[in-house]
């Protein structure tokens, strides 16, 4: 039984909802669950994101300790972006969605 309450509440479903909030949250994790990226790779794998967009969901990402940030002291500085922990556990999840999804694109006329 759960018994921490979050900023969220103490519902997983509205907790995970809270975290996924937004049009691309799913996307940008699905992008990571491949690997480590740069920034501007994954405004390149997810048309019609724009910078200001993946920026704010990265930094709630990273706040909701799914994503973490890692900058490099470069000349010019380097910052990569993958999941946490918490993120790659989560790749359960993708799996069901990318087989719902495929199988829901089938029944569309």
């Amino acid at each position: 039984m759960v018994t921490k309450v979050s900023e969220y509440g103490i519902c997983p479903f509205a907790t995970t909802q809270r975290v996924l909030t937004g049009k691309w949250a799913l996307v940008i994790i699905y992008q990571l669950s491949t690997g480590t990226k740069r920034f501007n790779e994954l405004q390149r794998l997810i048309p019609g994101i724009t910078q200001t967009i993946l920026t704010r969901h990265l930094r709630q990402l990273e706040k909701d300790k799914i994503v973490e940030r890692k900058v490099y002291a470069e000349v010019p500085p380097r910052v990569e972006y993958s999941l946490t922990e918490m993120g790659r556990k989560f790749q359960g999840v993708l799996d069901a969605i990318e087989s719902w999804g495929l199988e829901y694109i089938e029944t569309l006329d």
